[in-house]
């Protein structure tokens, strides 16, 4: 089988970080998450581009994907590592300069026992219960808290994407009650959701993710993929004729059904069959039939006069929160589960 193509457009990645950093005024500093292989695209790449559009803070989830984006950027900007310093981690911190954004009291200790002098961050909870200190921890290391002298004390909004919902404000105020403990500290609140919610969400330091990449919810984000998928076979099906497992599709004219090489082993979600999405012949849409198996999904091409090399699934018509909504979820996992098999092209980068 020949492979999917997923195009990425470093160039829109960095017109996204710019722009949300416009919008975070001058003031604070815009980092990039690059979690998750930077949400599934590619943390190598994506990183080099940003580093040399400005970006000099960057967060990763877990010290390994944080030692891999040391070796992609070298020495320099700051990586951070939300996920704090776990067992066995001491040594990626120490050899990657890496910035473990500590959440537990267990993990203050043990970094201070294992990285004295290193710089870290300290993630507080200020009411999503997910990762971070809470007062009563806090309180409980007020003995080593000044040898710690955290570089960054931030949080995470819960509600960020609803800018009504009353959490936010009430978040906003906890995580500056609890800050206030670290006067002089650099504080953050924001990911792409709180960059929109407004200056009093800015603080020190935003750190955009999925609005780098195209997704929701910043509405104002250029594409930044494209998911190409191979016609390996085209056939031809009559009347009554039913297509793919479970007989879920059936011809009601004589059709031609092109087979395409991907399949929910490449992140193309099960749920998409049967819901209506559209792949692309250029500007010419074309309906998606029958179920998506392991490897492979088909397509109504009855109406096209030449059936091209391969259909576009993600295009600038249809992104992946169109494509997440037709499977009843969200854009992040259409994104971070766009497999290993796609060759992946980048352009518009250094």
């Amino acid at each position: 089988m020949a492979r999917a193509r997923l195009t990425i457009d470093l160039g829109a990645i960095v017109a996204n970080w710019r722009a949300l950093d416009a919008l975070s005024g001058p003031g604070v500093e815009t980092a990039a998450v690059l979690k998750a292989d930077a949400y599934g695209i590619g943390a190598a790449p994506v990183g080099r581009a940003l580093r040399a559009a400005g970006v000099r803070t960057f967060f990763v989830a877990l010290a390994e994907e944080g030692a891999a984006l040391r070796e992609a950027l070298g020495p320099g900007p700051a990586i951070h590592v939300l996920g704090g310093m776990m067992d066995g981690d001491a040594p990626l911190v120490t050899a990657h300069d890496l910035v473990p954004c500590l959440n537990s009291a267990d993990q203050v200790r043990a970094f201070l026992a294992a990285c004295p002098g290193r710089p870290a961050a300290l993630q507080l909870d200020s009411g999503m219960n997910r990762l971070g200190l809470e007062a009563a921890d806090l309180d409980a290391l007020a003995d080593v808290l000044p040898a710690l002298a955290p570089v960054l004390v931030m949080s995470h909004l819960a509600c960020a994407d609803a800018p009504g919902h009353p959490l936010n404000a009430a978040q906003r105020a906890a995580f500056g009650a609890a800050a206030a403990r670290f006067p002089g500290a650099r504080l953050s609140l924001a990911a792409t959701g709180g960059v929109l919610l407004g200056p009093d969400f800015h603080l020190d330091l935003v750190r955009p993710g999925i609005g780098l990449y195209g997704g929701l919810p910043f509405a104002g984000a250029r594409p930044a993929v494209t998911l190409e998928l191979p016609v390996i076979q085209v056939r031809d099906v009559a009347p009554g004729e039913a297509v793919g497992y479970g007989a879920g599709w059936t011809a009601t004219r004589p059709s031609r059904i092109a087979t395409l090489s991907a399949g929910y082993a490449d992140g193309l979600l099960r749920a998409l069959g049967g819901a209506g999405v559209t792949l692309w012949a250029g500007d010419t849409p074309v309906p998606m039939v029958g179920r998506v198996s392991m490897d492979l999904i088909t397509a109504d091409v009855t109406d096209l006069p030449a059936v091209p090399p391969a259909l576009a699934i993600l295009n600038a018509r249809q992104g992946v929160d169109a494509l997440a909504a037709a499977a009843g979820t969200i854009g992040y996992e259409v994104l971070t589960g766009l497999g290993p098999r796609y060759e992946r092209v980048y352009h518009g980068g250094p």
